[in-house]
């Protein structure tokens, strides 16, 4: 699968709450590097998004995607649910066979 296929359905499964979805897009030993903490497997990952982040009603504004086929970077805009910007963010993907293994996030 494309990368930037996987990394907007990324966005839109967790913007949708769609769980399930967003799981599939992951590796087992996926680990996201955030500036707050370390995230380690998937579904370690899946409770978090779905259950302790600190804001659930938020949407991704992407504003580009650019990659080499293994490592995707995505800039955009986290925007609470007035579409108030919260904090502009780079995510930077590794994928293997079509699954995120590695997420690190830069937000300002």
């Amino acid at each position: 699968m494309d990368s930037e296929v996987v990394v907007r359905g990324y966005y839109d499964a967790i913007d949708a709450h769609d769980y399930e979805t967003f799981e599939g897009l992951l590796a087992p030993d996926v680990v996201h590097d955030r500036p707050d903490r370390t995230i380690d497997g998937r579904e370690t990952l899946v409770t978090f998004m779905r259950d302790d982040r600190p804001n659930k009603r938020t949407t991704h504004e992407i504003s580009s995607v650019s990659g080499n086929g293994t490592t995707t970077v995505v800039e955009g805009r986290l925007l609470d649910s007035d579409g108030e910007e919260l904090f502009t963010f780079e995510d930077e993907f590794t994928l293997v066979d079509g699954r995120i293994t590695n997420i690190r996030t830069r937000a300002e």
